[in-house]
């Protein structure tokens, strides 16, 4: 089976790119995708437990991975919320599931996206982490949108071995995310 392509893509035209714009002196020191994390809160899942298996079937459709409920930490008593209640969903992605769902969210699902002006460059953690926030679950053509009975968002999480959200925003614009703002220099 071959590679997918935003793997290739990495080896061949990234690395060498960033090894270049960063002057590292191996190739081992270029930041790399270590994961993508989906992570899908269901608020309303304390008055109703399907939901979360809904959220849970809709993660596995999108990314083709097995999704898991997410339980709570603690309990909240304004929020009717116990200890171990299932209150969301999530699934990490590596490796080539990971690259290709990489592709497919950045070719297919964000060009779907209403009025979409690009994504906001304020989600990085300052440890070379980006977390981008989508609104409708629906832009992913995996959802079919007579069976969602609720529109939901979700977080999704890249996780990268970069050492700061320079290297992190070069790396993550070198794949091809469509960032909006133009503050950061190129």
């Amino acid at each position: 089976m071959a590679n997918p392509r935003m793997k290739d893509k990495y080896l061949s035209e990234i690395v060498p790119a960033l090894k270049e714009k960063f002057q590292y002196a191996s190739i081992m020191q270029v930041p790399k995708l270590t994961k993508i994390v989906l992570n899908k809160g269901i608020g309303a899942a304390v008055a109703d437990k399907k939901l979360v298996d809904q959220g849970v079937e809709e993660l596995s459709l999108i990314t083709g991975q097995k999704a898991v409920a997410t339980k709570a930490k603690i309990a909240v008593s304004n929020f009717k919320l116990r200890e171990g209640m299932p209150i969301g969903a999530k699934v990490t992605l590596r490796g080539e599931k990971m690259y290709e769902f990489l592709d497919r969210l950045m070719t297919v699902a964000l060009p779907r996206v209403r009025d979409f002006k690009g994504i906001s460059d304020k989600g990085f953690d300052g440890r070379g982490n980006y977390t981008l926030g989508v609104t409708e679950q629906i832009i992913f053509p995996e959802i079919s949108i007579e069976k969602v009975n609720r529109i939901s968002g979700m977080d999704i999480t890249f996780v990268t071995t970069a050492q700061t959200d320079e290297e992190s925003y070069a790396l993550l614009k070198a794949f091809g995310m469509p960032f909006a703002n133009k503050n950061k220099e190129e």
